[in-house]
């Protein structure tokens, strides 16, 4: 008898879960199809604006691009999946400056972290949706961003020109009078300094008999007058003290 119970309760229980399953089979035949046709859709395949694909160097309508060149998404890329080569140029005014030769950018190695994008500081990069990047060579995903020919350092203007003769002229006039200035403090260092007035000395009885000892020895009378003026400065300070 129990058997039989338990056989009846399987059937039923059976029955309920295979109602269940068809119950979620038949939403699905009234749910509307996400499958995309591709590749017959590429043209208006939808895409998300968030979705990285590839990084790309951005570029104007004139063909000009932002890249200065300082390295920074090199030094922030955490597997060397840029490349920089970066050449120095001479500018109109004289300078030196930095110039993009060539952007390297290996996207088989790219973990699209984007560090690169955020901390440009021209904001020069971002990344492009454009997923369709399948090749049969790993090489060719070693691409060259800056895919337009780098253009020449632009010529100066006759007001840039003028200004620049100016600032010339001024930095030369400007040495040359510290260079004056400086001969000048020289000189004045070399001139020699106004001699101290000596010292009144007072012949006491006991210089007069000192220098009466030295009789005509002219270094013992030297020495005997030194003493004296030394005496005398000594008495002087002390008196304007």
């Amino acid at each position: 008898m129990g058997s039989v119970k338990d056989y009846f309760t399987g059937l039923g229980q059976g029955i309920a879960s295979l109602v269940k399953g068809m119950g979620v089979t038949g939403k699905e035949f009234v749910t509307p199809k996400i499958t995309e046709e591709y590749p017959d859709n590429r043209d208006n395949l939808p895409v998300a604006d968030r979705f990285r694909a590839i990084l790309t160097l951005k570029y104007d309508d004139q063909g000009n691009h932002k890249c200065i060149a300082c390295g920074t998404c090199e030094r922030v890329c955490p597997n060397n999946t840029i490349s920089l080569d970066i050449k120095t140029v001479d500018t109109w005014d004289g300078k030196k400056k930095k110039k993009l030769n060539k952007y390297i950018y290996d996207l088989g190695s790219c973990t699209f972290c984007q560090l690169c994008v955020v901390n440009c500081p021209t904001d020069a990069l971002e990344f492009s949706n454009d997923f369709e990047q399948a090749v049969f060579t790993r090489s060719k995903l070693v691409k060259q961003l800056n895919y337009l020919p780098e253009k020449e350092e632009p010529k100066p203007t006759p007001e840039q020109i003028a200004k620049m003769q100016a600032e010339k002229e001024a930095k030369i006039a400007a040495a040359k009078a510290a260079a004056e200035a400086k001969k000048a403090a020289a000189a004045g260092d070399a001139a020699p300094a106004a001699a101290a007035p000596e010292p009144e000395i007072e012949l006491d009885e006991k210089a007069k008999k000192a220098l009466a000892a030295a009789g005509d020895d002219p270094v013992k009378k030297a020495r005997i007058m030194e003493a004296l003026k030394k005496a005398a400065a000594l008495k002087a300070a002390k008196g304007n003290a």
